[in-house]
């Protein structure tokens, strides 16, 4: 192994970690794909997750600088072909290894720095233009994955791909209002009014998800047998947290972040490992 191998390794190696320090859940849903895919998705999630760190948490720090420093340290990645920054580094060998456009990137960092401005009162475009950039793309950046350039299937499946990342940011933004709204002073979803927030607000809102996660759920059934359990993992983990949700008023979407505790995770988990092992058809 040459030095430059060994520091491939070390930078796919720390996007694993990083994986699976941020986020459990996912962490399992990756387990579920074939291993010639796995290094893909966990270098997708750690440039992500290291973009979203500075926007979502360093708040004592110079977020703009931050977020600056990292795009141009990405650009010149794709220059040179490699980084000193490990993260960049692996996500940038994964976008040339399944030819990921750059305006899928492009996008998710203009909602980055749009996170960085007074995230309130937003209209329905601006609502739509993040969305698209912080999580649709997200998910068409693993469908490049997924399916190793086979364009046809993509087309087939992208808008889907786009309605399972849509429907989880969608139910990241109620699990997290509190924080988002108390903590941050965000607001995500427009035209409401969150001084005042109702249950018919939060039907519409939870109406517009489930459509999402019907539209996502087609697509999934597509997907080749290397990813489609993993994915389907992550929708029932998300599907299930949005439930719920449901289940409680709109007034504790002010109190609590809600949560799925780790016994309905191990019996989700347990499921679709099932599934997969007997290549039981989802549903």
């Amino acid at each position: 192994m040459t030095n430059l191998q060994l520091y491939n390794e070390v930078s796919f190696d720390l996007n694993r970690h990083i994986t699976k320090k941020y986020s459990s859940s996912f962490s399992r849903s990756i387990m579920f794909l074939e291993p010639e895919i796995r290094e893909g998705i966990y270098n997708i999630y750690g440039f992500v997750r290291l973009a979203d760190e500075i926007v979502d948490t360093f708040h004592d720090y110079p977020k703009k600088q931050m977020l600056d420093d990292l795009t141009d340290e990405y650009h010149k990645a794709l220059k040179w072909g490699i980084s000193i920054n490990p993260v960049i580094h692996s996500f940038c060998f994964t976008k040339k290894k399944y030819s990921i456009p750059d305006h899928l990137v492009q996008s998710f960092l203009d909602s980055m720095y749009m996170d960085l401005e007074i995230m309130k009162n937003i209209n329905q475009e601006k609502y739509e233009n993040y969305i698209y950039g912080s999580a649709e793309v997200v998910g068409l950046m693993c469908l490049h994955v997924f399916l190793k350039e086979d364009m046809t299937k993509f087309n087939e499946l992208k808008q889907a791909a786009k309605s399972l990342g849509s429907a989880l940011q969608k139910v990241n933004f109620l699990r997290d209002f509190n924080a988002d709204f108390q903590d941050l002073d965000r607001v995500y979803f427009p035209n409401i009014d969150f001084s005042n927030f109702t249950e018919k607000d939060k039907k519409a809102i939870e109406d517009d998800i489930a459509q999402d996660f019907k539209k996502a759920l087609v697509g999934i059934k597509k997907l080749p047998l290397s990813s489609q359990f993993a994915v389907y993992l992550a929708y029932r983990y998300y599907y299930n947290l949005f439930e719920k949700i449901g289940a409680y008023s709109s007034k504790v979407l002010f109190k609590k972040r809600i949560r799925i505790n780790n016994f309905k995770k191990f019996i989700l988990f347990s499921k679709v490992y099932i599934y997969k092992k007997f290549q039981i058809s989802i549903h």
